[in-house]
């Protein structure tokens, strides 16, 4: 990671924190959300989190300590909650993850391979190979839009992050009792305002579709169940475990994954943050993928 990177991202972390124990009010939509991306993204190096990266998780999560104190806990909106929730998680993962341990670094290595292997073995068995996805937080929205393109569902240009996060907050706000039922409060089952199951609130559910349209938050089964009843389209993800192919169709039957359909695999160990998906793309022929080297496609 580049020191003039790395000293920015720090001092954005810095400066984000140090506002957290001032009155505020809550942030317009367009406020710049990419500090916890960037932190993320940075903590992934070679499959591990690397040293830096942990150390700033670390003062991000002690500068959010030493404000918890003032009283700002009372002040903050859904989504500040939000941001500082994947503060601690980047903290957590760099506590649990020590690249200076050779024992866990071994394990989560042999981890690594063996999830590599069991995802290529079903691109081998679909014809499939894998596009690797920025890991920026905005992986699963990336991943499908780029298979949607390929489906010809979207427009080239529509094929990023931005269109399928605003389809998928769309149809989740659209049809609340789809998902209420299986979305935990944001502030934890026990948190204030959650109901009685510790679930998210009307109230809560109508922030989180804003936070998954406006925000990095990495999306899940709930974003994979809306992308594919908007877009009327299976979508498979290939995993390392048992099945090794998850269908989520619109209508809740399997569908034969060699059938067209979106196609991404989720990754837990392949990347240092775990939690990542790619495109699964048709294999190229030879000719295919030189054209495209000369292209630069």
């Amino acid at each position: 990671m580049a020191g003039s990177k790395r000293a920015k991202i720090k001092q954005k972390a810095t400066e984000f924190m140090d506002a957290l124990s001032q009155p505020q009010s809550p942030p317009e939509p367009e406020q710049d959300d990419g500090l916890l991306d960037d932190l993320l993204s940075q903590m992934n190096q070679n499959g591990r989190i690397s040293p830096e990266a942990a150390k700033l998780a670390g003062e991000v999560e002690a500068k959010q300590r030493s404000t918890e104190s003032l009283g700002a806990k009372l002040r903050k909106d859904p989504r500040t909650r939000w941001r500082e929730r994947q503060a601690r998680k980047a903290a957590a993962l760099a506590a649990t993850q020590n690249p200076d341990d050779p024992a866990a670094a071994a394990q989560i290595e042999r981890e690594k391979h063996e999830e590599e292997r069991a995802i290529r073995h079903v691109c081998d068995q679909l014809g499939l190979e894998m596009q690797e996805i920025n890991p920026d937080g905005h992986c699963l929205f990336s991943a499908v839009a780029d298979q949607l393109a390929i489906l010809q569902k979207i427009s080239a240009p529509q094929a990023n992050y931005k269109t399928t996060r605003a389809v998928a907050a769309d149809y989740m706000f659209a049809h609340p009792n789809d998902f209420l039922p299986f979305l935990p409060s944001m502030d934890g089952e026990d948190g204030v305002g959650s109901t009685d199951d510790g679930l998210m609130t009307p109230a809560e559910f109508n922030q989180y579709c804003s936070t998954v349209r406006n925000t990095g938050i990495w999306g899940g089964e709930p974003e994979i169940t809306a992308l594919s009843r908007a877009y009327k389209v299976p979508i498979h993800v290939a995993q390392w475990g048992h099945p090794s192919i998850v269908c989520h169709s619109p209508d809740g039957r399997e569908v034969d994954p060699h059938l067209p359909s979106v196609k991404v695999s989720y990754h837990r160990r392949m990347y240092g943050l775990g939690e990542h998906y790619n495109s699964l793309r048709p294999k190229r022929t030879v000719f295919q993928t030189m054209s495209g080297l000369l292209n630069g496609t």
